[in-house]
């Protein structure tokens, strides 16, 4: 991991906020209010399906029994009450206080839901074996600090599953605007305002290297061909098409640069997938520098 990412403030381009011109981001305090798509419970139980399937597969289980689950950015604790479902003991945390309002009154009885920054986990050294990160790291002041302590609470040998937007996808999720992430600040600051959709683009993304250095501290094994090759498995019918299952591999690699949304199962420590094999295996990914 470089220096400069190390830096609060500082992009996977080492570029930084002031050289930019550009104000310090504050915290999205309550982003369930203002995204609509976090309180839609029947697609946020079909990610979390799809979290479960990757989870299992890469430890090698068939339930979560007797395993401790974080879920990092938790929001309206939808995610975080399927892995408890799946048999986990299970935490979700969050900066988001209307969310996790929502979430204790829907689903307190069987999930641990604190209110905590994820730079400053609440949970003791090396007592997690399971944390989620899903579509989370674009949307917080320092991914790097974030990161850093997910780390830190995982015992070795435990899991991390990233679902991990990337700079270069071509609509932005959020707001479905066509290469909005590609731009610098300013130019989509403008965009956001002339197509109506706001007044600041808040979200940051990495490039796909900017990523890999992100996560180096963890031995990563990409997912994204494994799911898209067989969407059954990996409960992914919400987004990839049934016939995707036929589509030979060599073809899917090829397409992969395209594919939006990266699934990584990041092990603390040297590791590899430990479930049964598959059309197409998960690819190991080392770390560059």
């Amino acid at each position: 991991m470089s220096e400069d990412q190390g830096r609060p403030g500082r992009d996977d381009d080492g570029r930084d906020d002031v050289a930019r011109g550009e104000a310090a981001r504050e915290e999205q305090l309550a982003y369930s209010e203002s995204m609509a798509k976090m309180l839609d419970e029947d697609a946020r139980r079909q990610k979390a399906a799809k979290i479960v399937a990757v989870v299992r597969h890469a430890l090698g289980v068939s339930s979560l029994d007797g395993l401790r689950a974080v879920d990092v950015g938790c929001s309206a604790g939808f995610i975080a009450d399927e892995l408890a479902l799946a048999g986990a003991t299970t935490s979700g945390v969050d900066i988001d206080e209307p969310g996790l309002e929502k979430a204790r009154a829907r689903f307190g009885d069987r999930v641990d839901f604190r209110v905590a920054r994820g730079e400053d986990l609440p949970f003791e050294d090396g007592s997690v074996d399971v944390a989620v990160l899903n579509h989370i790291y674009e949307h917080v002041v320092d991914p790097v600090a974030v990161v850093a302590d997910i780390h830190r609470v995982l015992r070795p040998g435990g899991l991390l599953y990233l679902g991990i937007g990337h700079r270069f996808q071509v609509i932005e999720p959020h707001h479905r605007l066509p290469f909005l992430s590609w731009l610098p600040r300013s130019a989509a600051d403008r965009y956001m305002r002339l197509t109506g959709k706001g007044e600041h683009y808040y979200e940051r993304y990495y490039t796909p290297a900017g990523l890999r250095r992100l996560f180096a501290a963890f031995d990563v094994w990409d997912y994204t061909l494994p799911v898209l090759a067989d969407p059954a498995t990996f409960a992914a019918g919400d987004n990839v098409p049934a016939w995707s299952a036929r589509v030979p591999e060599r073809v899917l690699a090829a397409l992969r640069p395209a594919v939006p949304t990266y699934v990584w199962a990041a092990f603390k420590g040297e590791s590899r997938p430990a479930g049964p094999p598959l059309r197409v295996a998960p690819r190991h990914l080392p770390p560059i520098g």
